[in-house]
């Protein structure tokens, strides 16, 4: 062996045996099995003391090249190319499991999978139903656009100016009186919780929530390392803010009408009263405001002005959008924030998307300006209700004397709570297995075995009626295996 390693170089002297010993097998130097010369002959040759060689011996072992018994001499492992192979392909497993962005729950990952298979019965999905969806009137409207070269071009970092004043109007129904310069246009609310956990929260952040979260079914926060943190029935004291937050920075998340998942309402006075407690505590808020427009009684006191309404020191960012009444395929939402707060969000979203659809937001603004939104709305809770009051009465047929339930609000959801803790990936599998696919509590609460999301907005008549069906029977089952 005429080789030795360059001392000239960077590299450490085991690195280059390492690689000159790989490089003669891959050239066929060295077949499978070839054996080794004496550690000591070796060390000489290459001209290196032998705790040198045996590192770069043992790295060789490890990666699977070389292989040998103790006391005995080392050869070239029978797997060697092999490990040769796979060493020149790309591990892309690697890079998956240390990226940033945390992989969701295999439940979630299975939900969004048979979403799209239209053999199996959605009993949890949130969405409306494509006969709920206004997709003619939305492509009459088209014709009243004005779609040319300058306004279907990418669009400003806060989006349509026109867009943006529209909704300026819309939202006064909810006592907010903001401005153009106030809103930032998101695809969706989504996107503005990517962009408050990118561009306003540091790491080690901690975001308040109630026990049971939509935030819990996805990793926006905590894939950049912030701490999500349930409280129950909206039990928020000055003590625990300090407490769970002590010197970190936090901000509160909270859907105050119509809950995701639960359906729940608070009251103005209960806005007020968490309002004033957050403006004390100086901790800010998220108020996810989607669902709304879907209360069935539009003047009933939990309607109320949304918590942006008492907003007097910029401390509420407010989310809306049009993914749960217009279409979810547009992706335009919007986050109402100050100005320093929506600059740096729409500068972000500049670098993440360029701006949102111009096109969506031109037919967005249509429909709010024309009054064809309000129209939509008015048919669509109406139909909505009819859809709850359905579900709701086979929920009594079948399922009082093993669970319980309130009677929906608005929205989209029910919230099933079965006595006994029979809600497990058992069940969601099982139920899978009979082409039914439900919202188990334990993606919005990983502690939860109690509770199921039941939508009335997806499925027709007879798909409720045969999927409640479905799902009485197997939870009938997991009940005598439970007792």
């Amino acid at each position: 062996m005429n080789w030795q390693p360059n001392r000239a170089l960077p590299l450490s002297l085991s690195k280059q045996i390492v690689h000159w010993m790989t490089e003669q097998i891959e050239n066929g130097e060295w077949p499978i099995g070839t054996k080794l010369p004496p550690q000591r002959k070796l060390a000489l040759s290459f001209g290196v003391n032998r705790s040198t060689l045996q590192e770069a011996l043992d790295e060789l072992k490890a990666n699977g090249l070389f292989s040998s018994k103790t006391g005995s001499a080392t050869y070239v492992s029978n797997d060697s190319w092999n490990v040769l192979v796979r060493q020149k392909q790309t591990n892309w497993q690697k890079y998956i499991e240390t990226s940033i962005h945390k992989s969701n729950f295999q439940t979630i990952q299975l939900i969004n999978e048979f979403e799209q298979d239209d053999s199996v019965i959605r009993l949890g999905t949130g969405e409306l139903s494509p006969s709920l969806l206004p997709s003619s009137a939305i492509h009459a409207s088209l014709s009243g656009l004005n779609l040319d070269g300058k306004t279907i071009g990418y669009s400003s970092p806060q989006g349509s100016l026109s867009l943006r004043q529209a909704i300026c109007s819309y939202v006064q129904k909810r006592g907010i009186i903001t401005s153009p310069e106030n809103i930032c246009i998101v695809s969706g609310a989504l996107q503005a919780l990517q962009l408050i956990s990118l561009g306003l929260l540091e790491a080690g952040s901690i975001v308040l929530q109630d026990r049971f979260s939509y935030l819990n079914s996805i990793h926006t926060f905590q894939s950049f390392g912030m701490q999500l943190y349930g409280l129950s029935e909206h039990h928020y004291t000055m003590d625990m803010i300090q407490r769970i937050r002590r010197k970190r920075q936090a901000i509160l998340y909270t859907i105050p009408t119509l809950h995701n998942p639960t359906g729940s309402c608070m009251t103005t006075q209960q806005k007020k009263e968490l309002y004033t407690l957050c403006e004390s505590a100086q901790l800010p808020i998220i108020e996810d405001d989607v669902y709304f427009e879907l209360l069935f009684e539009e003047e009933s006191e939990p309607a109320g002005p949304a918590m942006k309404a008492l907003d007097e020191t910029g401390g509420v960012l407010y989310i809306g959008s049009v993914s749960k009444t217009l279409s979810p395929g547009l992706r335009i939402g919007w986050v109402i924030a100050s100005i320093p707060v929506i600059q740096r969000l729409a500068d972000i979203k500049m670098q993440m998307d360029y701006g949102s659809s111009a096109i969506s937001q031109q037919i967005v603004e249509h429909w709010l300006r024309t009054g064809l939104y309000e129209g939509h709305i008015k048919g669509l809770r109406t139909e909505l209700q009819r859809r709850a009051e359905w579900m709701d009465s086979l929920l009594q047929q079948h399922f009082q004397a093993i669970a319980s339930w309130e009677k929906p609000k608005g929205g989209f959801y029910i919230w099933l709570k079965f006595h006994e803790p029979i809600v497990t990936t058992a069940l969601f599998m099982q139920l899978l297995k009979n082409k039914v696919l439900i919202n188990p509590g334990y993606i919005y609460a990983a502690d939860d075995a109690h509770h199921i999301r039941l939508s009335f907005a997806y499925g027709s008549d007879a798909e409720l009626e045969q999927g409640l069906d479905i799902l009485y029977q197997q939870a009938v089952l997991q009940l005598n295996k439970h007792r």
